[in-house]
């Protein structure tokens, strides 16, 4: 375990054990990740070079059933990182009671720099690498950062062809018509979004009085700050790696959405119909969005935004971690002196991986949902953990943080004591 993120993530692990008491063996089993596995991906290119590229896969802990958890395609994918979002992921499971453990997975490149034929190449590779490693009563990937349902749906194609039978369940997030679920694509953001619902009145809060400003407008971070756009809520200052913009009157999240996809860039518009008209605006970069005085600052975009060295200067109210790790432990100290409440990725993320399981449930039952039965049943999973770990937090008088993973530890604790502790064994 190196002293970096997997470390920093046990730091929330150590303050939970405080609030609950399991038993000693499950706390030494949650210390270390149940196996890693690294692998070399050779790839031939376009222009006939060969290039060996760097994959990971990690299983956690699958005490609770199967490992889950998703492949990213970044430049900054380490296996600590991987560890690190497995460790999370596995809470994560417990926090929703999915049947699940925690996995993870990513290859070290910048998937801009592919063509497409390359980074099919690329992931039907990585298959051919961990094939043995996983599978849908073994570990189950899904989508990331810069990974998406087409390439979930060349994992599943090549794991397919190794095994030689149509194997749908091996991994979630793919193309509806390869068996993907409706609605997995916007899950995340609709559990953020479910999460936000639940808490508000218990903030005394009214969408239409609360100012939000979401760090990441990729997949989760549009769809979040469209969602609440939408609902009422004043979305004041979105941005991507590139920058973003920043309109204390709000922006109009459907046209900077609009923009995005055509231009790739974030732009203050407002667009009616193909004419699009800039607003005014003040341009703001990634670092400048988190200091901004809002209501709601949401991080959706990688771990690490808020440290020691920034967290002083966040200035607002409650943070929504839609991202994984958004927050280092020792930011975590000064927000809470600060008293700004956060809401913990393994609970405000952890829609995609519900939306995840819906769809392994699915495939294995070879019986598909609507949209309106996915989002009901997620709202209904998400509802009822929102409130219990509110619960948890006033009886515990603890942080979101603490109380989300007492809720999981007590389920995680159940599952590996009943495989029996030193008390079963010596009299």
């Amino acid at each position: 375990m190196s002293e970096s993120l997997l470390s920093d993530a046990n730091q929330r692990l150590k303050k939970a054990l405080r609030y609950v008491t399991i038993h000693e063996d499950a706390v030494e089993r949650l210390k270390h990740p149940k196996s890693s596995l690294t692998v070399s991906i050779p790839v031939r290119m376009d222009n006939g070079s060969l290039r060996v590229f760097q994959g990971y896969r990690v299983r956690y802990d699958d005490s609770r059933g199967p490992a889950k958890g998703g492949v990213r395609f970044h430049p900054g994918v380490t296996l600590d990182e991987v560890q690190s979002l497995a460790f999370w992921m596995t809470f994560k499971c417990a926090v929703l009671n999915l049947p699940f453990g925690g996995a993870k997975g990513g290859i070290t490149l910048n998937p801009k720099e592919l063509s497409k034929f390359e980074l099919e190449r690329l992931s039907r590779g990585y298959v051919d690498a961990i094939a043995d490693f996983i599978g849908p009563d073994v570990d189950i990937p899904a989508p990331d950062v810069y990974t998406n349902p087409m390439i979930m749906g060349w994992m599943m194609d090549q794991y397919s062809i190794i095994r030689r039978q149509i194997t749908p369940a091996v991994v979630t997030g793919k193309p509806i018509a390869m068996g993907g679920s409706l609605g997995r694509e916007t899950a995340t953001a609709m559990g953020a979004f479910f999460v936000i619902q639940t808490v508000m009145p218990k903030l005394n809060r009214k969408p239409e009085n609360t100012t939000v400003a979401v760090q990441g407008f990729g997949n989760a971070g549009a769809v979040i700050a469209e969602l609440l756009f939408r609902a009422g809520y004043k979305v004041v200052a979105v941005s991507d790696s590139q920058g973003g913009v920043y309109s204390p009157q709000g922006l109009d999240i459907p046209s900077i959405r609009k923009i995005k996809e055509s231009t790739r860039g974030i732009k203050a518009v407002y667009c009616e119909g193909s004419v699009c008209n800039h607003v005014d605006h003040t341009a703001v970069t990634n670092a400048e969005l988190l200091e901004l005085e809002v209501d709601f600052l949401i991080p959706a975009a990688l771990e690490n935004q808020i440290t020691a060295e920034n967290a002083d200067r966040i200035r607002a109210s409650y943070i929504f971690e839609v991202a994984n790790g958004p927050i280092t432990s020792a930011a975590d100290a000064i927000l809470e002196a600060k008293g700004i409440q956060v809401f913990p990725d393994i609970l405000v993320n952890a829609g995609g991986v519900t939306v995840s399981y819906f769809e392994w449930v699915q495939n294995r039952s070879g019986y598909y949902w609507t949209l309106q039965e996915v989002n009901q049943r997620l709202e209904e999973k998400i509802t009822r953990e929102t409130e219990l770990i509110w619960t948890i937090a006033q009886e515990l008088n603890c942080d979101l943080r603490t109380a989300a993973y007492v809720h999981a530890l007590k389920r995680m604790g159940e599952a590996i004591e009943a495989k029996g502790t030193r008390e079963d064994y010596v009299k």
